[in-house]
């Protein structure tokens, strides 16, 4: 597991922002995600479920896709996956499938998480791979964008 300072968390969430901003830009629901090894980004992601019509592409299997492929493995030991909300139970389950030790996420997600809001799979004593969590880098600006989308949406209908 990765010693990151507090200022390369907070650097990496920045990345996973920019991502995130990449799905409002495309009328998606903003979230968005970065997977980090040996200091380097190794897989990026953001939720795209509109663009390519497909309801498992969330941020985090496009990143955990895009990282599988840099490194040429399906297990992504030693690495960590920042996201901007905290994964679903579907991205908890790929996450534990791809060995990901370490997740960072911003803000909580009380309607579907999966990281300790609503479940927590990502430390289920009872799966053979838990994972080390962390929550709150740039929660409030995380959190921010996903109420801004949902409002702007309310108001359009």
């Amino acid at each position: 597991m990765s010693d990151l300072t507090q200022e390369e968390k907070t650097y990496f969430m920045q990345e996973a922002l920019k991502e995130a901003r990449l799905s409002l830009a495309k009328e998606d629901i903003p979230i968005g995600c970065v997977i980090v090894k040996k200091g380097e980004i190794i897989g990026r992601g953001h939720n795209a479920r509109e663009e390519l019509n497909q309801a498992v592409m969330h941020a985090e299997i496009m990143a955990i896709n895009a990282a599988n492929r840099h490194e040429g493995n399906w297990r992504l030991l030693d690495s960590t996956l920042f996201v901007t909300i905290e994964p679903c139970v579907m991205c908890s389950g790929a996450i534990g499938l791809a060995r990901i030790p370490q997740v960072i996420y911003g803000a909580e997600n009380q309607k579907f998480g999966a990281g300790g809001s609503l479940y927590n799979i990502l430390q289920d004593k009872r799966l053979n791979h838990r994972v080390s969590l962390e929550s709150g880098i740039l929660a409030a600006e995380c959190a921010q964008l996903m109420q801004d989308f949902f409002r702007q949406r309310r108001t359009k209908q």
